[in-house]
């Protein structure tokens, strides 16, 4: 191992303000004030605005909704969305900001996910105020933050219907909190419902505002792809998967990180490896039930490793599966950003043998299913030959 790689740490930086409590309108608040949040004296600076924060949403909001409720009710989407699968710190994010760079989509921008009930009317204004508050980068990674970045949909959705795995952030000793909402199958109806109707009207605004096709990503909807095609029938996919063991290690990483700067309470570090090792079976077995639900043609997988070695192969491969225009424009759209992506510096983590072991024994039929070396062999490339089709 180099110098430079003995002394990089995992990069722990702060998000500042920027939580997905602070996008809450007073409803959102109500129910999360209901579900009892882990609150303390040390984290007040976060709690403390968010009555504040709720009225001026809701009364935001509500005059968005006077101004172009009719026109987003008109909107129709009639464009199906390409939507990104994967588990967390599988590359969703690396595909997500590639495919960003396509003029033929529209995608989900930060502020847009932070304040999902009026960005239509305060977008252009207060980005201008505010960029210079938001932060350079994210506080699990070196991947570059703005207003404009893409982001995850299901920020987005939290914060309008509180329906995500991310919700027990606010309670992070309560470890039921995150498993219930990422099984639909056991969720009651009025929730799942509510998340619907909350996806689908941040679609409406996304294609009243860009008129684009609406390209999406949450690891959220690895484990909802049946609840996926009820809305989009004729939705495009693309799963990407990566080492287990690599996401797995940095899971654990980016749980803690997640927990420290969005809980109103004390952190509370609860089980961190069985939880992710535990999640990331169950998103395994859900894709691997629903993936046959997907039409033929509308679903691509591909390997983290090998978009990270050639991002234009691996998408153009891509594209030619789901039978996408736009492969060309892509192409030279990404030229010029492969320097910074070569520069680009992934967090740098010392292997933990007992943990090497217990993810491949936990996980081996994910090794197998997309070809992964057994332990002692983790930097070799991927097979790609064994994956299956």
């Amino acid at each position: 191992m180099t110098k430079e790689k003995q002394q990089r740490r995992p990069v722990a930086r702060s998000q500042g303000g920027l939580t997905m409590w602070n996008g809450m309108n007073i409803s959102g608040l109500w129910r999360l004030m209901r579900s009892r949040p882990s609150i303390h004296w040390s984290r007040l600076h976060k709690f403390l605005p968010l009555p504040m924060t709720a009225t001026f949403n809701s009364g935001m909001g509500a005059l968005e909704s006077l101004v172009y409720g009719k026109a987003i009710a008109r909107t129709e989407l009639t464009d199906p969305p390409l939507i990104v699968l994967g588990f967390w710190r599988s590359g969703t994010t690396l595909l997500q900001n590639l495919l960003s760079h396509d003029p033929q989509f529209g995608h989900l921008g930060l502020y847009q996910a932070l304040f999902p009930w009026h960005f239509l009317l305060t977008e252009t204004v207060a980005k201008k105020l505010t960029a210079p508050f938001v932060p350079k980068a994210r506080p699990m990674d070196n991947m570059k933050v703005s207003w404009d970045a893409p982001q995850e949909d299901d920020i987005a959705t939290a914060i309008m219907s509180q329906v995500s795995p991310y919700m027990f952030l606010s309670r992070p000793h309560d470890l039921q909190r995150f498993w219930k909402d990422l099984d639909f199958d056991s969720i009651p109806t009025s929730d799942l419902e509510r998340y619907k109707t909350c996806l689908v009207h941040l679609l409406k605004k996304m294609t009243y505002k860009s008129q684009k096709r609406i390209m999406l990503k949450s690891p959220f909807h690895t484990f909802h792809v049946k609840t996926l095609l009820e809305l989009f029938p004729d939705a495009k996919f693309i799963y990407i998967h990566r080492n287990p063991y690599h996401v797995i290690r940095s899971g654990c990483h980016l749980r803690r990180r997640m927990i420290e700067e969005n809980t109103l309470g004390k952190p509370v570090f609860k089980n961190v490896e069985d939880e992710i090792i535990g999640t990331y079976q169950f998103a395994f077995e859900r894709y691997e039930q629903d993936r046959d639900l997907i039409p033929n043609g509308n679903l691509h997988e591909l390997c983290y490793e090998n978009l990270e070695a050639n991002p234009i192969k691996e998408l153009g491969l891509a594209y030619e599966t789901l039978e996408l225009e736009g492969s060309t424009h892509l192409k030279q759209a990404l030229l010029p950003e492969l320097a910074s992506l070569r520069r680009y510096k992934k967090n740098e983590f010392q292997d933990d043998p007992a943990l090497v072991s217990r993810t491949y024994e936990e996980l081996k039929s994910a090794f197998d299913r997309f070809g992964y070396p057994e332990p002692g062999t983790l930097s070799a490339t991927v097979d790609t030959t064994k994956v299956a089709a």
